[in-house]
């Protein structure tokens, strides 16, 4: 049985994935960079004058932190994702892959608090079709 659908759809999933581990290097990059992170704090400064330099850096942390979240949880989505195609290639467990898909797709979207959504629905597509989709039995034959 082909399982192309279900390997298509993971293929999407972890390049969603991959693409919101980009976007989380980006912002590691962003607050690392110490020009962007002082103007990003005179930025705020004159935009509040009112807020403390202390609340202003343990926002901007608050970011640097979400974005080594993101990268974290990215690796892990397409590490996964990469197990399920092989898992599916061949036909091998496609049960196996359906589970491992759908959990990823929970979690991550759990954790992220809906952040990583966009992939997590292909995954969980992708893995419910793993779930449902029955391989034909083999007709016995007698001899």
């Amino acid at each position: 049985m082909s399982r192309t659908g279900e390997i298509v759809l993971t293929v999407i999933g972890a390049l969603v994935y991959a693409f919101f581990g980009a976007m989380g290097a980006i912002m590691v990059w962003f607050f690392n960079n110490e020009a962007i992170w002082n103007e990003a704090s005179q930025e705020i400064q004159q935009q509040q004058p009112e807020l403390a330099q202390g609340d202003m850096e343990a926002a901007l942390g608050i970011f640097q932190g979400g974005g080594w979240f993101l990268i974290i949880l990215s690796v892990i989505g397409v590490i996964l994702g990469i197990l399920s195609i092989v898992f599916l290639k061949g036909n091998k467990k496609p049960k196996a892959a359906g589970i491992i898909l759908i959990v990823t797709a929970a979690v991550s979207t759990l954790a992220t608090l809906g952040g990583l959504i966009f992939g997590g629905v292909f995954y969980l597509i992708a893995g419910i079709m793993c779930l449902a989709r029955k391989t034909p039995a083999e007709p016995v034959t007698t001899e």
